[in-house]
């Protein structure tokens, strides 16, 4: 049967929690085509373009 070695602390265990709070918002860029803001590597999901090319289909309720 394992053994615990050392008891981790509160205020250890709470530090390791609160990192999640320092994480930065994701990164956004402008779509070449409709230059909304999206995020990098993805489709763009107000004109459905990814790489110059349409990926996928998107109705325009404009």
């Amino acid at each position: 049967m394992g053994v615990q070695q050392s008891r981790r602390s509160k205020s250890r265990t709470r530090k390791k929690r609160s990192m999640w709070a320092r994480l930065d918002t994701p990164t956004r860029m402008e779509c070449p085509q409709c230059h909304e803001a999206k995020m990098p590597h993805r489709v763009c999901p107000s004109c459905g373009f990814y790489k110059n090319r349409e990926a996928i289909k998107v109705n325009a309720a404009e």
